[in-house]
């Protein structure tokens, strides 16, 4: 495991390992880093590996991953595509279906039978009739929750590629069109004991660990993940499509009191 989003540990890496697959996140849950899929791509094919990229995060309406050299692209459709949190459902795409890996994947979801029932399938073809007009949305209101964080005395820092000064911007300007997703993160001043106290007092943010749907939802990453070495004071917040200056009031509210 490995930070790609560095792209020069990403060429290394491939050129000292000739990796068969490369596996990258962007953006990444819960720093939300963005990795330059075009250039892993290029490093992936040039020691003779093939690249998936899960871009769960940004949905195939922001990132196309496969016009920038991925190999497969994998979204959980259970989020950003379905967006009702209602459906258990995973894609993945390919622009190279007579691939060797390609093919072993199909096989393998004939011969295990690995495919969603029918009344699954119909919500997620309700849900993308919305997608869209749902991602437009949450991509408007997560900027602007994520710039009225990082003006806040009681916010240390503030994870979100729609910032100009986030590392990373200058890349997701490049390959997310339209806007950049629902998800951030941000660190509460005081560590865990204020993060918590925060998030407790939430009132339209519900206390969930799933993302991309129509509600927005907090969660104290580190009480899910404690050995990935995420701060203690950090909350991952998935953006809805309220009415933002309602989510802006109860996170006002929820940082002050």
């Amino acid at each position: 495991e490995a930070d790609l989003s560095d792209i020069g540990q990403a060429q290394s890496l491939c050129a000292q390992h000739q990796p068969d697959l490369v596996f990258i996140e962007t953006p990444s849950n819960p720093w939300l880093r963005t990795t330059d899929i075009a250039l892993v791509a290029e490093a992936t094919h040039a020691a003779g590996g093939r690249l998936v990229v899960d871009a769960t995060a940004a949905t195939p309406i922001l990132t196309r991953a496969l016009d920038f050299g991925a190999d497969i692209v994998m979204h959980s459709a259970t989020k950003g595509i379905n967006g009702h949190s209602d459906v258990l459902a995973g894609v993945l795409a390919t622009n190279a279906p007579a691939d060797p890996h390609w093919q072993a994947i199909a096989i393998d979801r004939h011969d295990a039978g690995a495919v969603i029932g029918s009344f699954e399938a119909w919500l997620l073809i309700r849900s993308i009739r919305t997608l869209p007009l749902r991602v437009e949305r949450m991509s408007q209101n997560a900027q602007a929750v994520a710039e009225f964080l990082q003006s806040h005395d009681a916010v240390a820092q503030v994870f979100y590629p729609g910032l100009p000064d986030f590392e990373g911007h200058s890349v997701a300007k490049r390959q997310m069109a339209g806007g950049f997703g629902s998800l951030l993160s941000f660190c509460v001043k005081g560590g865990a004991v204020e993060a918590l106290r925060v998030a407790g007092r939430l009132n339209l943010f519900h206390r969930a660990t799933s993302l991309g749907g129509v509600e927005s939802l907090v969660e104290h990453r580190h009480t899910i993940e404690p050995h990935t070495g995420i701060p203690e004071s950090l909350l991952r917040l998935s953006i809805g499509i309220e009415d933002v200056q309602d989510l802006c009031a109860d996170l006002e509210q929820a940082l002050t009191c």
